[in-house]
């Protein structure tokens, strides 16, 4: 399992720059542009390949397995967080020993997530899971040299295009949850409408974003759609920190949206900053990841979150089995992917919890689409015109059909979100 390649020259060439930031999936335009896939030795490529063809099939007993984990944060962090409960679900769910997996944390987005991924694979893991857009690259050139190791990335995706076949990419549906949190959101705003903190016209969010990326902009895009859903007044303003994780950069940028107008406050960052800001100032929020009533109580209302179990416990059971484990992976709600924290019923508006459980229901039963091209604008026109028109636009094509983007769709555009338009009703604020 252990075989390396002879030379690291046969190892796939490493980009020059990384993108800073983690977490995210290349949009487009600048994220797929500064992080190209590394051009892949012919001969490393096929060696990982036949050797990955070679073992597939053979299945590994359950107390020879070792699982090899690289975060980019830790405990402390609510992203990473939530990757480490998937990994603490996985292993109740298959019986696995603490001993049976090595977990590597605070690992940056550079030769270090390389090391970390060989040093895995030469203690003997079988599979290993990065969890950080960044670590892609050295995620692929461990691949390339250790090709009887499974390696998994979340959030990326090259791993079609590299012709490996022991790398694959993972992703949820988390635009299904940001949705439902928007109708969460939705509904506090129309209480606030009609008890008359608010008015229509001054109906304004604002959006503590990371960076301008496909995932983020699909982020609080789903958002507003959901809280359109309910409050059709409401308007979106948005910003970035240009961190994932920076508390203070989160907090300073709420307090700026509130002092803007803002009534309501969202976010796709990754710390309790914007909450706590949210609590000082007694403006409701949702947040992201993990629950905020622990430092907002009387100001947070849910957080879309993600449930990582469903893919750690598919992915390692499918090497325990001997099965071939997807290039490309999402699932969504109606697989028990995403999810909302627990309402806050102090905070939310009465009905909330009701209303939630509708329109789960219509997510998992299909009857409703986050990206339904009916519900939104570009510019005064539909996307289905738009795509009609051609130029810019005809690129979303293949993506928008029977009504809808197919956001995340494998079989499409990946895992990685990909949804980069910015719709009637948001502002977007790049500084």
């Amino acid at each position: 399992m252990k075989r390396k390649l002879l030379s690291l020259s046969m190892a796939l060439a490493m980009t020059a720059s990384l993108l800073a930031g983690c977490r995210s999936s290349a949009d487009q335009g600048s994220a797929a542009a500064s992080t190209q896939a590394p051009a892949a030795d012919t001969a490393a490529t096929e060696a990982a390949t036949e050797a990955a063809t070679e073992t597939a099939g053979s299945g590994i007993a359950k107390e020879d397995l070792k699982v090899g984990v690289i975060y980019i944060g830790d405990e402390n962090e609510g992203y990473t967080a939530a990757h480490m409960d998937g990994i603490k679900q996985m292993k109740e769910s298959l019986g696995l020993s603490d001993d049976q997996v090595i977990e590597k944390t605070n690992i940056p987005e550079d030769e270090s997530c390389y090391d970390a991924a060989a040093d895995l694979a030469e203690q003997g893991c079988q599979i290993v899971f990065a969890n950080s857009f960044g670590h892609e690259t050295y995620m692929l050139q461990a691949a390339a040299d250790y090709p009887d190791v499974q390696f998994c990335h979340a959030t990326g995706y090259q791993a079609k295009s590299s012709g490996l076949a022991n790398m694959h990419n993972y992703f949820t549906s988390v635009y299904e949850s940001r949705y439902v949190s928007g109708v969460v959101a939705g509904l506090k705003l129309n209480e606030m409408i009609d008890d008359g903190t608010v008015k229509k016209e001054d109906c304004k969010i604002g959006y503590v974003g990371a960076f301008p990326y496909a995932e983020v902009i699909s982020g609080f895009t789903s958002f507003f759609l959901g809280v359109r859903s309910v409050c059709p007044d409401a308007t979106m303003e948005v910003r970035y920190t240009n961190s994932w994780a920076d508390m203070s950069a989160e907090n300073e940028m709420a307090k700026s949206l509130i002092a803007d107008g803002c009534v309501l406050i969202s976010q796709h960052a990754d710390t309790t900053g914007a909450p706590t800001a949210c609590e000082a100032a007694k403006v409701p929020c949702v947040g992201y990841n993990v629950d905020m009533t622990t430092v907002a109580p009387d100001a947070a209302l849910t957080s879309a979150s993600i449930s990582w179990g469903p893919y750690y416990t598919y992915a390692v059971q499918s090497l325990l089995d001997g099965t071939p484990i997807d290039t490309d992976w999402c699932q969504g709600y109606a697989d028990g992917a995403d999810k909302i924290t627990p309402i806050n019923e102090k905070v939310c508006a009465e009905g909330t919890q009701e209303k939630v459980d509708e329109v789960e229901s219509a997510i998992k039963d299909g009857s409703l689409h986050v990206f339904d091209t009916s519900t939104f604008t570009i510019g005064g026109k539909s996307l289905d015109d738009l795509i009609a028109e051609g130029g810019d636009y005809a690129k979303y094509a293949d993506s928008t059909k029977d009504g809808y983007y197919h956001e995340s769709d494998t079989t499409l555009n990946g895992s990685a979100p990909s949804f980069d338009i910015l719709i009637d009703g948001i502002t977007s604020i790049t500084e």
